[in-house]
């Protein structure tokens, strides 16, 4: 399981679009975002640095969170 801290996550709005983004990269990953704490659980099949990239792409602020 990947964690991002997404810090420009603030609203629900904003999780449907982290999701949306992450589905791009892998429409079969499960995906848990956590508001409150700004977070996004993440497994997938694709390559973490993909993942971070398209987020990055996609105008969040992301930073790995180490397991």
């Amino acid at each position: 399981m990947l964690r991002f801290r997404i810090a420009n996550m603030n609203c629900g709005g904003c999780a449907k679009g982290v999701s949306a983004v992450i589905r791009q990269a892998d429409p079969l990953a499960e995906i848990d975002i956590k508001l409150d704490s700004r977070e996004a659980a993440v497994t997938s099949a694709v390559d973490t640095a993909r993942l971070e990239q398209a987020l990055r792409d996609g105008g969040w602020q992301v930073e790995r969170i180490p397991a």
